[in-house]
């Protein structure tokens, strides 16, 4: 199929953008690197009357070290990016391990982390990760900068709490603790394909027994989450048998994973918790310096 007719505008400044999306408030889209809107076009999902090119704003792709060891990532970097820079991976090194799964190799190379953010795809990975790494999104619109944390980005599949005039102009990551493990796995069909299920897990652990943990998931709800009852129930122990099975069962009981062609609500649930147990067993090896 082909797209219903637009105009097209490639701005060549952040307010020229911004004032765009303002004069055609609703009625326009912004396209970054296309991997998502395109398809939509084609398939006639959105008829925006006018598409803003933001391809041409080099001033939003960067990535900047901040003072705490976190991140101030540009909205149009690319997943390739993430993927391959030194930078990233010697402060988030989940982040280069979970972008392998992003799709195809084309497809990370024109893919912008802002482009998937705006999306706002539950089985995207991107999403997942500022949910795990408690991300703050900054959008821009006429109006100025907000700033909008992870856990408030995401409403619903394909929606999210940016009006119809604003647009991402960066992330900015926290810094981690030292030594903290890590560790993300998902389930696919093929590779490339859409996650049934994934899972990204963060531990700090201090003298033998986590101090922090973060666990979030994908393809198991209308949003990516972070699973706080799992969490509690880490805090404060050593890793076991007995942990990890009380951990899954809190970050699984209340998962409510949506029907469709591609699994039953109780697999993509029964695939959380199996790879739940397994990210929570490599993120503690790495926490603890265990060589597997």
């Amino acid at each position: 199929m082909k797209p219903a007719p637009f105009d097209y505008c490639a701005p060549d400044s952040i307010d020229e953008a911004v004032d765009l999306l303002a004069a055609h408030r609703g009625d326009a889209k912004i396209m970054a690197g296309g991997q998502s809107l395109t398809p939509m076009l084609n398939f006639r999902v959105v008829r925006p009357s006018l598409i803003v090119d933001i391809s041409r704003l080099i001033e939003l792709d960067y990535m900047r070290a901040r003072a705490d060891g976190g991140l101030t990532i540009g909205a149009l970097t690319r997943h390739r990016e993430l993927e391959t820079s030194a930078l990233v991976a010697s402060r988030f090194p989940i982040v280069p391990e979970t972008m392998v799964h992003v799709a195809h190799l084309a497809i990370r190379n024109r893919g912008t982390i802002g482009g998937s953010l705006s999306h706002a795809d539950p089985a995207a990975e991107l999403p997942m990760l500022t949910r795990l790494l408690d991300a703050q999104i900054v959008a821009r619109s006429v109006r100025g900068e907000r700033t909008i944390a992870s856990n408030d980005f995401f409403l619903a599949p394909l929606t999210s709490v940016l009006e119809e005039d604003e647009m991402v102009i960066r992330v900015e990551l926290p810094g981690l603790p030292p030594g903290i493990g890590w560790c993300f796995q998902e389930f696919a069909r093929r590779a490339g394909d859409f996650a049934l299920a994934a899972v990204g897990v963060l531990l700090d652990v201090r003298n033998g027994t986590v101090h922090e943990a973060r666990v979030a998931m994908m393809g198991v709800g209308d949003t990516p989450l972070r699973r706080s009852e799992a969490e509690a129930v880490l805090v404060g122990k050593s890793l076991s048998d007995e942990v990890i099975a009380e951990a899954v069962r809190a970050a699984c009981a209340t998962l409510e994973p949506s029907v469709d062609l591609h699994a039953s609500p109780e697999f993509r649930r029964h695939l959380a918790g199996v790879l739940m147990e397994r990210v929570l067993r490599k993120a503690w090896q790495r926490a603890v310096g265990v060589k597997a």
